[in-house]
């Protein structure tokens, strides 16, 4: 893709980059990765990212998407469903049906577009475990989707590094640095770009945690994040309220001369 020159990124907290931080305390993940690849050698590639954390399907679509329209880059990565997923109802015939409309939009912009499926939740505790089916049917109505309208899809369900723990924070919702650095190769893979690093490389053998750790883990876990989500929606507050883009506008990374720090 040696034309492209702009790139804007939509959806949630996994494409804001929540758990992986900037040194200033300000969220970087798989996307500012992937625009910091695409910008070597690019002089004057610009890059946005509109994502806001918490947010729904159809927040984004109402948020998100109209400003992708008219920002009009060359390539548009598309990853929103999965807070609709892990509510406590979700229908995800209704839910695709949505999915599928949004995307035609995103393509009709002439844009690449990439779209992501959910993670597999095989390894994860039993209270997000449960979700799997629900993210396997919406996977694959979102596959149909792409099918329909000529977009590529960034497969993490078949990530399997993904489905060790060591990939996740201690929200266990959020993917560590190291992750979101491996979704960025993957992401560089699908869109053919050329990389030195595999993110298949296998996690370092660690030593197996005791049985009352694991316990006690689950259960602090339990007690800092899954019981403040329940208020929090129980008292109708949502995750994203008061956060905005991090990158709303595209602007070049670099300076225009292509010179860049060290990735």
């Amino acid at each position: 893709m040696d034309a492209l020159t702009s790139y804007v990124a939509v959806g949630d907290s996994f494409t804001e980059g929540l758990d992986d931080w900037h040194p200033d305390g300000s969220p970087r993940g798989w996307a500012d990765r992937v625009a910091e690849r695409l910008a070597v050698g690019r002089p004057g590639f610009s890059y946005a990212n509109l994502a806001v954390r918490g947010k729904l399907l159809d927040q984004v679509v109402e948020d998100q998407i109209p400003v992708a329209e008219q920002l009009d880059p060359d390539l548009i990565t598309f990853c929103a469903g999965g807070n609709d997923i892990i509510r406590f109802q979700c229908d995800t015939d209704e839910l695709a049906a949505r999915f599928d409309r949004a995307l035609g939009r995103l393509v009709a912009t002439g844009a690449e577009v990439l779209i992501f499926t959910g993670f597999d939740l095989g390894r994860m505790h039993l209270l997000l475990r449960r979700l799997r089916g629900r993210v396997a049917c919406f996977n694959e109505m979102m596959r149909a989707s792409a099918e329909r309208h000529g977009c590529r899809v960034v497969d993490l369900w078949a990530m399997d590094v993904l489905a060790d723990p060591r990939a996740w924070g201690r929200d266990r919702l959020h993917l560590t640095p190291d992750a979101h650095e491996r979704v960025a190769l993957r992401v560089l893979e699908v869109l053919g770009e050329p990389v030195a690093e595999d993110w298949r490389t296998p996690w370092p053998a660690a030593e197996p945690a005791p049985w009352r750790h694991r316990q006690q883990e689950d259960l602090r876990w339990v007690r800092d994040y899954v019981m403040p989500y329940v208020r929090g929606r129980l008292s109708g507050r949502q995750t994203g309220d008061g956060y905005v883009p991090k990158r709303p506008e595209l602007a070049p990374l670099f300076p225009l001369d292509g010179s860049h720090p060290a990735l």
